[in-house]
């Protein structure tokens, strides 16, 4: 008798390969090294050019993967990114992910014409293809790095907003191998995507948090689950239609995000789920890749990969920014943290796929170009940071949500550090807003349960009691203000 399955050693072996990937991860980012590398790398080792435990080259298969895990993906940054970011970023932001992209691939397409003996449209089939940054890799490579909010939000709203020119840009030249797309295709095709985009991820943010807004649902872990069935929605209705989902999906994260509440109680299923999708992500693309194909372009292709990073990204930068009075060291570690990563292979599959003449040597010299991106670029974005003299900003506390329920309270973990002038004084000296209440302490690893006589010290950690509406931002600021 037999009770297994024929999925069952496929599972074994999937979970093995994340939890390595996971752990070799982990401890790469304590060095700030870009994790996502070693998914990449892990693939690679594992698949047929490596020890050959995995056979896998259906690249529709991949593309398909890859769709999903960039919808979870850019719908939990768009989940991620705050009202305020919007404000401080969003224009340059917009600039950058759409005129930049445009620059970035017409340049970076003269480099693959001095490294490549290719007819024009493969060389700017190259440059569509790398244009765009990836919300992944800019995602994991700028979690824990130093450097002004104003960039970071820029960086990161950047790379959520790129796909769809670089889609646009890809398919158009995939279209120009397959016919001669006039003037007017072009404008309809691009109008389509973007507008569309834009117009149903807004109206089913919109919609979505009015009506999550209103429902009562019998358990507060169904809210992330109808939340990611709605990034599902946006990016299908998109789709259909003949839009940008990526766009789409984006937005309808960015209006929900600005329902901070609703987000807090959101996020650490998304921030997980994301985080799950990077890995797979990477860790499949890995396995497509063979990598005795990539030594015949190396050589040519790290060319392609050195114009992107020291021409085409600063001169589309020098060309967007300036107008929004970012300073030089700004526009350094701009031109600098526009990494690459899983989007540009993904959008490297659409020749592939299509039986374009030149379709795997795009993909090889992009997969080239990406892996310098993450090694290169994400390796040293955090040192660059600092040689550019961006200090940490220090606040006085730490706070983190997690909902207790849907419609009765929050309970907020306050971190105190060294920094807040509320250490040594008694918990009774300082009234908290809002009628809050400290229901425990957490010191050295053991649990306190207070009363108003308790001294704070540095690195307590208060778990406090809140109504629904009181924003962690208005505890912060209790234990960052001087005592009187």
């Amino acid at each position: 008798m037999n009770s297994s399955f024929p999925v069952d050693a496929g599972i074994l072996f999937g979970a093995a390969l994340v939890v390595v990937g996971v752990v070799v991860g982990g401890v790469a980012d304590r060095y700030r090294l870009p994790g996502l590398v070693f998914f990449l790398a892990l693939g690679m080792v594992v698949a047929d050019d490596g020890f050959a435990l995995i056979h896998f080259d259906d690249t529709e298969l991949a593309q398909n993967v890859a769709i999903v895990a960039l919808v979870v993906i850019l719908f939990q940054g768009g989940l991620a990114t705050a009202p305020e970011a919007v404000r401080r970023a969003g224009a340059p932001a917009a600039l950058l992910a759409t005129v930049g992209v445009v620059v970035t691939a017409a340049v970076a397409a003269g480099s693959a014409a001095l490294a490549f003996d290719l007819p024009a449209s493969s060389s700017l089939l190259i440059g569509a293809v790398v244009a765009s940054t990836d919300a992944a890799a800019v995602f994991s490579a700028l979690r824990r790095q130093t450097m002004p909010a104003r960039v970071r939000d820029l960086l990161q709203m950047e790379s959520g907003l790129n796909d769809p020119v670089a889609v646009i840009l890809t398919i158009g030249m995939v279209e120009v191998w397959r016919g001669q797309p006039g003037p007017a295709a072009w404008i309809a095709f691009s109008l389509l995507q973007l507008v569309g985009g834009l117009v149903v991820g807004l109206t089913i943010g919109l919609g979505a948090r009015v009506a999550l807004r209103r429902l009562q649902l019998p358990s507060a872990s169904s809210y992330p689950v109808l939340a990611l069935a709605i990034a599902g929605l946006s990016y299908g209705v998109a789709t259909e239609v003949g839009s940008s989902g990526f766009l789409a999906v984006y937005l309808t994260g960015l209006v929900l995000g600005r329902k901070r509440r609703l987000v807090r109680s959101l996020l650490h299923f998304h921030d997980g789920l994301a985080a799950a999708a990077e890995a797979v992500l990477f860790l499949m693309l890995g396995l497509l890749v063979f990598p005795s194909r990539l030594l015949d372009v190396i050589g040519p292709a790290l060319i392609v990969a050195v114009g992107l990073m020291l021409v085409a990204r600063p001169v589309a930068v020098a060309l967007c920014l300036p107008w929004f009075r970012f300073n030089r060291r700004e526009l350094t570690l701009v031109s600098w943290a526009g990494l690459r990563g899983a989007v540009p292979i993904v959008l490297a599959t659409i020749p592939l796929t299509a039986g374009h003449p030149d379709g795997s040597l795009v993909f090889n010299v992009v997969f080239v170009a990406v892996l310098a991106s993450l090694i290169v670029q994400a390796g040293t974005v955090g040192a660059l940071a600092k040689r550019l003299g961006f200090a940490e900003e220090v606040s006085g506390a730490h706070a983190d949500v997690a909902v207790l329920d849907a419609l009765v309270a929050d309970l907020i973990e306050l971190r105190l550090t060294s920094e807040s002038p509320v250490l040594g004084t008694r918990l009774r000296e300082h009234g908290l807003p809002n009628g809050a209440r400290v229901a425990l302490v957490v010191r050295n690893g053991q649990t306190i349960v207070p009363d108003g006589d308790l001294v704070l010290t540095a690195d307590d950690v208060l778990l406090v009691a809140v109504a629904p509406e009181t924003a962690p931002e208005t505890l912060i600021a209790w234990a960052t203000h001087q005592p009187e």
